[in-house]
């Protein structure tokens, strides 16, 4: 057979040969501000790739993004992956001294930012001596932001592309080479960098293409809430292009007004990001009596959705919630609900090229896997083996890695997480599992977000305490809450505290930052209700 790398340069060649006039459209605040093809996208980005290469980088060096889901953002992508670069994404609202921490452990020669982080650019760029070009993308402003005692070099992502672009032969490297560098969250513990190949990230674009997984057609409009700065927001910016759907970024706003106006004008069908952004949008839907005709399908993910809050955002959307599950390390796709399922399944099974497993806490192997709860363990072609930099393997004897995750696998194969092994609470040398009690408050009508966390307690260890923030305009009695529990879960399991906060820390995926919480109620921050 044909030697065929599998290279994601490929993905873009396909899109501008095949629906070349199929559109990416970038919003900021709801209005659109670009929209270009995939065959102009790809000659940009190809010589995007020239004037990085002229520039002196070489194959497997690291080129840093701290941008939105944008144009420019998407040409970045293409042109660092397509001439043998490492994308390496970086999270906007990570602290300055948590970035250059993350930059100079993966060396980062140069960093693309958005134009409107220029402050954080001025906080970052002492601590990060070593980056030699700074690229502003997002802009035709001149003049350029002045970085006094920095040698970088800086030059809008325009000027790059016009004065030193060149046409450029991509995918001359091995499939196995890398492609992207992603840190994690951060919400369980110290951020660890996946290195994904080309030969892992596309094969996880045909697994997450599957008809029973994401399913894109040609005739999709697909918004991408999910940022482009995490795990490839989900593989959209490959997947999309392959099927040669038209692929909506709406910036840096994901405000519930914002995503309603780009949704209902651009008549997107497909919507993908996690549940607290489709909670602004209902809200907003709610106050302004509007509704999004077009939309089909709302694909869910980085925490379990209750069952209440899923029903409330069906109906309210009028579009079915696909629920899904997964992480950076798996780049990030591991289960989901196949289309048109009706609810009921969980987070869904594995598409074809990943595989599960439920261990012990030893690490034995379950001798039934349907059923009880266990640890997760996964294996697969787009599964990390190894943390960037690490010394050690990431798996086990057998190949899999320990996601950290407590689950069950029902009878059909439907996953269902029960919970982080990291937040379970030890009260009086038992477990507690904080993902029963927040599964049962997140079903009241009047709770938005909920996280259950162990304090600190002299006789016990550690007990649990409920922080709760309210949807808007709800109110209930912190007693009613615990009321709700009664009788569901084991009486010395019932939270000693219930805090009403007016807004729950989320990392940038969306899910509730534990450590943060955690971190800033033993500091005093949150007073017991």
């Amino acid at each position: 057979m044909q030697k065929y790398p599998l290279t994601i340069d490929k993905f873009l060649d396909h899109a501008a040969k095949w629906s070349g006039t199929q559109e990416v459209v970038t919003a900021s605040n709801g209005n659109v501000v670009s929209r270009l093809g995939y065959a102009q996208l790809r000659e940009r980005s190809n010589r995007l790739s020239g004037a990085l290469l002229n520039l002196g980088l070489q194959q497997g060096d690291r080129v840093g993004t701290l941008a939105w889901n944008t144009q420019s953002h998407f040409e970045m992508y293409y042109a660092i992956m397509g001439c043998g670069l490492v994308c390496h994404t970086l999270n906007p609202r990570f602290t300055a001294a948590h970035l250059a921490a993350i930059i100079n452990e993966a060396e980062d020669r140069i960093l693309a930012v958005a134009a409107d982080l220029s402050p954080l650019l001025t906080e970052l760029l002492p601590l990060c001596p070593h980056l030699e070009h700074i690229i502003i993308l997002d802009t035709k402003e001149k003049p350029l932001p002045v970085f006094k005692n920095h040698t970088a070099k800086v030059c809008a992502h325009e000027v790059l592309v016009k004065e030193h672009g060149t046409v450029c032969k991509w995918g001359q490297f091995d499939e196995e080479s890398p492609a992207g560098l992603c840190y994690t969250s951060g919400t369980t513990g110290k951020p660890k960098g996946a290195l994904y190949t080309h030969r892992s990230n596309y094969l996880h674009t045909l697994r997450a293409l599957q008809a029973d997984a994401m399913a894109l057609r040609p005739d999709d409009v697909v918004l991408a809430a999910v940022p482009m700065f995490h795990a490839n927001a989900w593989g959209l910016p490959f997947a999309a292009p392959v099927v040669g759907a038209k692929l909506v970024l709406p910036g840096r706003q994901t405000d519930g007004e914002s995503l309603a106006k780009i949704m209902r004008d651009e008549k997107v069908t497909i919507a993908v990001g996690v549940q607290t952004v489709w909670l602004g949008v209902i809200e907003y839907l709610d106050a302004s009596g509007e509704n999004l005709p077009d939309l089909k399908r709302v694909l869910i993910g980085g925490s379990k959705c209750p069952d209440a809050l899923m029903h409330r955002l069906e109906s309210r959307l009028g579009a079915e919630i696909q629920t899904s599950w997964g992480m950076t390390e798996l780049s990030p796709l591991g289960t989901i609900a196949p289309p048109n399922s009706a609810g009921g399944h969980g987070s869904g099974r594995p598409p074809m090229g990943l595989d599960l497993k439920l261990t012990d806490v030893n690490g034995v192997t379950l001798s039934e896997q349907r059923g009880p709860v266990g640890h997760l363990k996964v294996k697969g072609a787009s599964v990390v083996g190894q943390y960037y930099k690490a010394k050690t393997t990431a798996l086990d004897s057998e190949g899999y890695f320990d996601t950290g995750d407590l689950a069950s696998i029902d009878e059909n194969g439907n996953l269902t997480i029960r919970g982080r092994t990291k937040d379970l609470i030890k009260s009086g040398g038992e477990w507690i599992n904080p993902a029963e009690i927040e599964e049962i408050i997140g079903a009241h009508p009047a709770v938005a977000l909920v996280a259950a966390i162990g304090r600190p307690d002299p006789k016990w260890g550690e007990r649990p305490v409920l922080i709760v923030e309210l949807s808007l305009g709800k109110t209930v009695e912190p007693a009613d809450l615990l009321v709700t529990l009664r009788g569901k879960i084991a009486t010395w399991w019932m939270p000693d505290q219930v805090v009403l906060i007016p807004s729950m820390p989320l990392a940038a995926t969306g899910k509730i930052d534990k450590v943060r919480l955690r971190a800033e109620f033993n500091k005093g921050k949150y007073a017991a209700a």
